[in-house]
């Protein structure tokens, strides 16, 4: 890299608004990998969808999306695509009671995974701090919706639900997203460095 590409590149980091190093999504690639993402978590979380009548509700994968979007892109793109994602394939499913709660809940999922991971400074394979990161988003999810559950069907039918969320949903989204971390966030990111310089400020 050249002296000029090097004081402009000094330049940005100086300028650019981020949080943590993650850049807010003002440009055109965070907004592209917020809808890609978000259109990933929706599909996932509609491709495998099992109703639980009790509650209304219904189990997915679509948590290994947003854990996924979390690892690999940060909290922000994290949140906002696991979020809308998830509250859009709520919507075509027919469970708009619970659209709201999981915009909300799912949301906070990524942006938890994300903070947790850091992908910024995490570009190596799967670490101990990705697992914490996964559990601790994972039980987001589930004690969110139990809260929310609690509120709409009562205590019976929202336990029913917590088991199957935090055993099940959480289980194999946390096992799903950290296999597919493990074997290639290094490689995407080392093979697409100019994109992810976008994303988040990449370290010198």
């Amino acid at each position: 890299m050249d002296q000029e590409a090097i004081k402009e590149e000094k330049e940005f980091k100086t300028q650019a608004k981020h949080f943590f190093g993650y850049l807010f999504p003002t440009n055109s690639m965070n907004i592209a990998m917020i809808g890609i993402f978000a259109a990933m978590n929706c599909v996932l979380t509609m491709i495998i969808s099992i109703p639980i009548p009790a509650t209304q509700g219904f189990i997915n994968i679509g948590d290994a999306g947003v854990m996924i979007t979390g690892m690999l892109l940060g909290p922000l793109i994290g949140g906002l695509a696991g979020g809308i994602g998830s509250a859009l394939a709520d919507l075509l499913l027919g469970y708009p009671i619970y659209a709201p709660a999981t915009l909300i809940i799912k949301g906070l999922e990524g942006f938890i995974v994300g903070m947790i991971s850091h992908p910024r400074i995490n570009h190596s394979k799967l670490k101990i701090r990705d697992i914490v990161a996964v559990i601790c988003g994972g039980l987001v999810m589930v004690f969110g919706y139990f809260l929310y559950e609690i509120m709409l069907f009562g205590v019976p039918a929202a336990f029913y639900e917590f088991i199957f969320n935090g055993i099940i949903q959480l289980g194999l989204g946390a096992t799903i997203a950290c296999i597919f971390i493990g074997s290639t966030r290094k490689r995407i990111i080392d093979t697409f460095p100019q994109a992810f310089s976008k994303i988040y400020l990449m370290d010198d």
